[in-house]
């Protein structure tokens, strides 16, 4: 009797499993979908973010630690102690004129004033406005040649559409360090003028 059981008890964990690494992600209308291709119309949301030197590996690393670290209970909740945030993706990071803005997308239950205040002054809280993007999906490492081809093909895609640049781009990732390569869900964004 307990044999039969057996594969429905691993079937279970498994579910389990996948349901517990399942994360918030911000909310989306899609525009276009051209797979690996979108144009995305985001609503608004409310970002914890840092700014960081240094060359892109090591302002990832630094700064997810950083916002990590306010999200994990590094602030000073309204109601006094402090609070533990749900991870949400993706983690983003764009170049600034001396460096890099990592930031993560907070839960959309909090707003600006239900949020705790990051103890770490580098740490900052954001609200972006409803915005719109071009986004290309690939998989694999995020290295500099990655980053620089799959940016360059969104760049042709969004010329073909005549989908005109706001910024510069983003990169974004979706899944925690241990995602074998071929699992993982990258993105570059960029946001268009309205």
């Amino acid at each position: 009797m307990l044999m039969v059981y057996r594969p429905l008890v691993f079937f279970l964990l498994i579910l389990v499993s996948y349901a517990a690494m399942a994360v918030e992600e911000p909310k989306y209308r899609v525009v276009l979908n051209e797979p690996p291709f979108e144009h995305r119309a985001y609503e608004g949301f409310v970002v914890a973010e840092t700014v960081l030197t240094g060359d892109f590996d090591s302002a990832s690393r630094d700064g997810f630690r950083r916002v990590a670290g306010f999200i994990f209970g590094d602030n000073a909740a309204q109601s006094g102690g402090s609070r533990k945030l749900a991870m949400t993706a993706p983690v983003t990071v764009e170049p600034q004129k001396d460096g890099w803005r990592l930031h993560f997308v907070m839960p959309s239950t909090e707003t600006l004033s239900t949020l705790p205040l990051p103890k770490n002054p580098a740490v900052r809280l954001r609200a972006m406005d409803p915005h719109q993007m071009a986004v290309v999906r690939f998989s694999g490492w995020t290295t500099q040649s990655a980053i620089e081809e799959q940016t360059k093909k969104l760049e042709q895609w969004m010329a073909t559409k005549k989908l005109t640049p706001a910024g510069p781009p983003q990169v974004a990732r979706y899944n925690d360090p241990f995602t074998m390569p071929w699992r993982r869900r990258n993105e570059i964004m960029i946001p268009l003028a309205q």
